[in-house]
Formats: C-alpha cells, sequence, structure tokens
C-alpha cells in the first residue's frame, strides 16, 4: 500500500500552525499551489507552503485536499517569504497575511478570471479553425485580426512605454547621484526634501533607469486621492502605469495582479496594499510622504506599516528603497544617524522662491477685542480678500469633519453621547443627524434635547460648518469642500477642479495637506489649530509640525510667494517656533531621554470585553503573565498599565491597554516572540484570545 504524501497549507484563518493534508494517490503539487481543503467542517482555498513533509500530528486525523485548483495562479516562492517576514516581525499569523495578500472577494475575482481563460482559449481554437476552412481573404484576415486580439488577452502582458525622458535640474542631479550611489551600496536611501523641490522628478528618473535594466518599479503614496493627481503627473512619462488601491474597481485589480505576475517589466502606483501584489523582478520601490500614518495598517491583522514592509520586500527582492518626505519621520531620521539609511537633502525649491510666510493668530486676544466672525479671525478674512483678489487661491484646513463636533442643550447642560462608545456624538447635515464617529452609530437630529426637552446647542465649528461660514463671507466666490464625507466618485473631481482653477476656496480635513502640487494655491489657513498639537500622545508634537509643514508646502509654488496663516489659543506651543525655524524643540532628544520610540520598540495590547469587570480583572493577569514570562530576560522590557484609553468604550466594549516597551538590542527578537506565546498561552487558557489585539510599532 502506497505511503500518502503529505502537505502543508496556509489557510486565511488566524492559525498558530500550517495544518497538514494529504494527497490522494497520483496528485502531486508545489509550493504555492491553491488547494481546496476541509478545516473544521467548513471548505477554504488555500496556498501549499510545504511539500513532502513529515506531520507532527497523528496521520490518522490528517485529511486529504478536496480539490487542486488548476485555475488559480500559484503564489510565487518570494510572496510566501514576504507573508512569513510580514508575519514574523508584526506577531500575526501567517493566515492572516494570506488573508490580506488574497482576500475572498481576490479569489472568486480569480476564478472568474481563469473561466474567461478557459472561454478565450476555445474561442481561439474555434477562431484558427475558421480562418484555416476560410475561403476568401478578407475573411482570413478578419479572423487572424481577431486571433491576434484574444491572444494578446490571454497574454495580459504590461509593456511599459517612455513618452518623455525626465529632466533634472541641478540641485536634483547632484541628490540623484548621491542616492545612485547609496543605492548601489545596498542602502535604503531617506530623500529629504523640502516642499516643492521636486522630488517626484527623482523618483521618476530613478524609476526610468530601473525599467531602462529590465527591471519593475513599485511606487507607494499613503493616500488614494493623492494617488489619482500623481497618476496624471506619472502618466506623462509612463502612460501604462498600472494603478492599485481600494478605489479601483475589483476586476481592475484583478487586471493589475495578472499583469504584475507575468513576465515582463510594469511600473505599480498604489497605496500600501500593493506591497502584496505578485511581484517578481521589483528592482526599485518608492516610499513616497513616507512620514504619513497612512502606511499603518490598523485593523485587521497584520497591522503592518508599509514603509517597513518596504524594506522587507527590498531585501527579498533584491530590489533597491528610496523612501521620500519633507518632513521625515523620526524613525527615519534615526535610521540615518545610524547608518542603517543614508539621507539624501535636496533643499533648493525647483521653481526657485522662498518657503511659505508664517502668519500665527492668537484666537483669544482676537476674541478680548472683538475681532472673530465665526471660526474666522477679521485678520484672516482679510488674508483670504487678499488673495482671492490677487488671482490666488486658499485651502481652509480644519481637522474635524461634521457641521459640529458635539451639542449641548442649553437647559440641562447635556452633550448627547453615542450608546455604544463614551464619546459625544457629532452634527452633520444633509440630512440633519447625529453621529458617532468610531462605531458609525446614527440617528436623526431633531435639536430638541431628549432628556428635558430643551433646544439643542450647536458647540464648535466641523468642516461643514466652515463650509457654511465661508459661502456667507465669500458669497461670489466658488467653495468646496474635501473630507470623509465626500463621496469617492467626487473627491477626485473636486481635487482636479481646484488645480485648474476652478475652485477658489477649497475647505477640508487632513486629506487636504497631503503631497498635492496646485499651481495657483498661495494662501494656507488652520483653523483651531490647538486639537492638532493638544493631543495626549508622545508622537503628538512630531505629527503636528509635519502636517503643518506639509501643508504650509502645498503654497507658492511655481515661483509664487506663499503663506500659512495658524489661527491657535496657544501662539507660543513649540510646534509653531518649530515650523519657523527653530531648534529647540529637539524631537529626537526628548524621545531619547523618556526611552520612547525609535530609541525603544513599542508594543500595545489591547484588550476589549463588553464586561468591564471581567476586563479589568483579565488585563491585570495579562500584565502578571508577561511580567512572569520576561523575568529570565537580561533586559526585561517596561510593562505599562493596563490603562483605559482617552476613548475607552467603543461600539459596546470596553477598552484597556498594556503598553510594552523593549531596548534595540540583539534580544529584541527573541523578547518579542517571548511576548507572542505568553498573549497566545494566556489567550488560549483563558478561552480569551478574541479579546486581545497585538500591535507592533503602533502609530
Amino acid at each position: 500500500m502506497p505511503v500518502p504524501a503529505y502537505i502543508q497549507v496556509i489557510l486565511p484563518l488566524r492559525l498558530e500552525w500550517e495544518p497538514y493534508y494529504s494527497l490522494p494517490e497520483g496528485v502531486k503539487v508545489e509550493v504555492g499551489d491553491r488547494v481546496r481543503v476541509l478545516f473544521a467542517r467548513k471548505e477554504y482555498v488555500g496556498a501549499v507552503s510545504a511539500v513532502g513533509v513529515t506531520p507532527r500530528t497523528d496521520e490518522n486525523r490528517i485529511l486529504p485536499i478536496l480539490a487542486v485548483e488548476e485555475g488559480l495562479p500559484r503564489v510565487l516562492p518570494d510572496e510566501i517569504q514576504f507573508w512569513r517576514a510580514v508575519s514574523d516581525y508584526y506577531l500575526c499569523s501567517m493566515g492572516e497575511v494570506y488573508k490580506a495578500a488574497y482576500p475572498a472577494l481576490k479569489t472568486g475575482q480569480e476564478e472568474v478570471e481563469a473561466r474567461n481563460k478557459e472561454r478565450l482559449e476555445t474561442r481561439l481554437e474555434h477562431l484558427k479553425d475558421k480562418a484555416e476552412k476560410a475561403r476568401r481573404d478578407d475573411t482570413r484576415e478578419r479572423y487572424k485580426a481577431e486571433i491576434e486580439t484574444v491572444e494578446a488577452l490571454l497574454r495580459g502582458e504590461a509593456p511599459v512605454s517612455v513618452l518623455a525622458p525626465v529632466t533634472l535640474s541641478p540641485a536634483q542631479e547632484i541628490a540623484a547621484r548621491t542616492a545612485r550611489k547609496a543605492l548601489a551600496d545596498g542602502k535604503t536611501v531617506l530623500l529629504h526634501g523640502v516642499t516643492g523641490s521636486g522630488k517626484t522628478e527623482i523618483y521618476l528618473k530613478l524609476a526610468q533607469e530601473t525599467l531602462d535594466q529590465g527591471r519593475s518599479v513599485l511606487f507607494l503614496v499613503p493616500e488614494i486621492a493623492l494617488s489619482r493627481q500623481l497618476e496624471d503627473r506619472i502618466a506623462t512619462v509612463f502612460p501604462d502605469v498600472l494603478v492599485f488601491h481600494s478605489g479601483v474597481s475589483a476586476a481592475r485589480r484583478s487586471q493589475v495582479a495578472s499583469c504584475v505576475r507575468k513576465p515582463g517589466q510594469y511600473l505599480v502606483l498604489g497605496t500600501r496594499s500593493a506591497l502584496f501584489l505578485p511581484h517578481h523582478h521589483l528592482g526599485l520601490i518608492i516610499v513616497d510622504e513616507e512620514h504619513d500614518t497612512s502606511y499603518k495598517q490598523d485593523a485587521p491583522a497584520p497591522r503592518y506599516n508599509a514603509r517597513e514592509s518596504a524594506i522587507m520586500l527590498g531585501v527579498i527582492q533584491k530590489a533597491q528603497v528610496v523612501l521620500g518626505s519633507a518632513t521625515p519621520s523620526l524613525e527615519s531620521l534615526y535610521n540615518a544617524e545610524t547608518g542603517r539609511f543614508v539621507k539624501v537633502d535636496l533643499k533648493e525649491r525647483f521653481h526657485s522662491g522662498d518657503e511659505a510666510e508664517i502668519r500665527i493668530i492668537d484666537t483669544v486676544a482676537e476674541r478680548r477685542k472683538r475681532g472673530m466672525t465665526g471660526s474666522f479671525s477679521r485678520k484672516l478674512i482679510q488674508e483670504i480678500t487678499d488673495t482671492l483678489d490677487g488671482g490666488g487661491q486658499v485651502l481652509v484646513l480644519r481637522a474635524r469633519r461634521s457641521y459640529a463636533p458635539s451639542v449641548q442643550c442649553t437647559e440641562c447642560g447635556k452633550i448627547p453621547k453615542c450608546p455604544h462608545c463614551h464619546v459625544p456624538m457629532s452634527l452633520h447635515r444633509g440630512p440633519d443627524r447625529l453621529e458617532c464617529h468610531y462605531c458609525g452609530h446614527s440617528e436623526p437630529y431633531t435639536g430638541i434635547c431628549p432628556s428635558c426637552h430643551g433646544e439643542l446647542q450647536p458647540l464648535g465649528a466641523g468642516t461643514q460648518k466652515v463650509e457654511e461660514e465661508l459661502t456667507n463671507l465669500f458669497p461670489e466666490r466658488r467653495i468646496a469642500r474635501l473630507d470623509g464625507d465626500t463621496p469617492d466618485t467626487e473627491e477626485a473631481a473636486i481635487i482636479r477642479r481646484f488645480a485648474a482653477g476652478d475652485i477658489d476656496i477649497l475647505v477640508g480635513t487632513q486629506i487636504i495637506t497631503k503631497g498635492f502640487d496646485f499651481d495657483g494655491l498661495s494662501l494656507v489657513a488652520v483653523l483651531q489649530a490647538d486639537s492638532l498639537v493638544g493631543q495626549q500622545d508622545f508622537r503628538a508634537d512630531e505629527r503636528a509640525f509635519q502636517l503643518l509643514e506639509q501643508f504650509r508646502g502645498r503654497s507658492g509654488r511655481r515661483g509664487r510667494p506663499g503663506r500659512i496663516v495658524i489661527q491657535t489659543r496657544e501662539p507660543e506651543h513649540p510646534v509653531y517656533a518649530r515650523l519657523q525655524g527653530s531648534d529647540d524643540a529637539d524631537l529626537l532628544a526628548e524621545r531619547k531621554l523618556f526611552g520612547y520610540p525609535p530609541y525603544t520598540r513599542l508594543i500595545h495590547i489591547t484588550l476589549k470585553d463588553s464586561n468591564e469587570k471581567r476586563l479589568d480583572y483579565l488585563s491585570k493577569e495579562l500584565r502578571n503573565a508577561l511580567l512572569a514570562a520576561f523575568t529570565e530576560a537580561d533586559t526585561p522590557p517596561a510593562v505599562i498599565g493596563p490603562y483605559a484609553p482617552a476613548v475607552d468604550r467603543i461600539a459596546g466594549e470596553s477598552i484597556r491597554q498594556l503598553r510594552v516597551m523593549l531596548a534595540r538590542n540583539k534580544a529584541l527578537t527573541a523578547l518579542k516572540r517571548t511576548l507572542a506565546q505568553a498573549v497566545s498561552t494566556f489567550g488560549k487558557e483563558r478561552k480569551y484570545a478574541a479579546h486581545l489585539v497585538v500591535d507592533v510599532d503602533p502609530v
């Protein structure tokens, strides 16, 4: 009797192991093949991770595979290697990474493509048969033309043509030359270019050179909106650029994956999920705006950061990696200081001109002398008027969407809160409703207090209210809004209209501070800037500075003088001093003093439970389990907590957190594994695994 062959399969599940399966007699598979199997009485499509293995379990309990999915593409070895790197670093399962790379929707689309391929192959044979039997020349030629079309569809190749060579300025050429040398030495390059210095041109020049060498390029951006504007810019050089993000249809994303998988070169422009495409022969990975927190996946697992993951992928693919930003993250600056990265400075603006002038307006002082009209000081209103009269455009930042962040009863003082979360609900207009920005709960807004039937009064101003105020202040001007309430279908159109000069004032949330390039923009304004600098987080000052400096850089391009006006209740805050060139706020020195990242590695463990008493008890028990697990370590990590975060209840579940701070030394990897094992054991023994979330390098 023949001995069955055994394989291991990665399933799209949160499993700490890769289950064993047997192969029916005569069936052969290779690593990467897709197979259909039963697990816990449910069918799944998994990826073969090992063949010819000796099971470490009872062979009598091992099930045979149900089928080999012949129509689905094989997972590449580099893909599996990348998944392992992400899994190991971010302390999640291979199944969770596989599910991110091959979600159910993608697998379903692949199955549709497999059926389409079969139909095309049948159609091709039918056409060839007709062409051979055709009696008339014109009929034969028509069949041949159809044959060429079908063959092209079956190849699915992604040719990369170049419309025009990229020309660099002298300053850009010096930076590019320095970057080339560092990349050739195997270093990651951190391109630190002031806003408007032309980092994009350097990216495109390096991409062009990479494609000339026969290798492919992955270009990452943090936001879909930024991708849409950059797509137009890249297409002027590379018309065959492939775009991959959640705003693209599932069918088109599947087509891009097919193009990437097949032989030939490609240039992909995408958000963080583009890392999980079936890349091959990558020569260059570009991470634009590398400091942006949108590169970090919050949920579900893998909770990866695309910046760090891009470097992992670069090692696997033997590809060069360029990180770019006008305001590099402190982690990247630290890596440059310690020699892991090579920092390349680009301090000269591409179209010359000085940096945008900064004006800080003290709203407390303005209110005392009645210098405020709603959210706007009279000084800012005059700045906007002068800009518009001079033919310029204006961007207005308010970091809160909605009409008002909350409402309050004028009689009893009650502020309506979400019934599922410990947060006030925001007022939205059109239709009027109260909405929770954490769990999405929504209810109609009547303006009447549910407790005493008094009148509800809006507190503060979100982007909707600011848009309304601007419309009243400047009734003859074209005003638009861009925030989380803007439909995806309208987002790109608004950006293009503003770029074309068809909008005079654009108000929005943080999305408008990203790396957009608008020729006519000469004034940017920040309302209630205190909401940016007043957050209780050790990264608050770094993030506020990055956002304000990025926003400042949006104005005054193409040689036009620019200005940034910041309205704040705290004009002496060190972030504003740093923005104006002061070196007093040395954020890296502060981080080192208090032992925060990047000088340590941070891991958050979040516990969620609808039973608050059980949550408090088990979160303390988990802390004790972690301390016990680290007792034998030479430098045991600091375990802080459990504590309730600022928002301690979301969607009906109370929240507690533990913060684990690990020293950056040779023991780091082993300590992370110890932590992961301790959390896993605790979850199993207490039947609490579903309540635990581990987040490595949270932002």
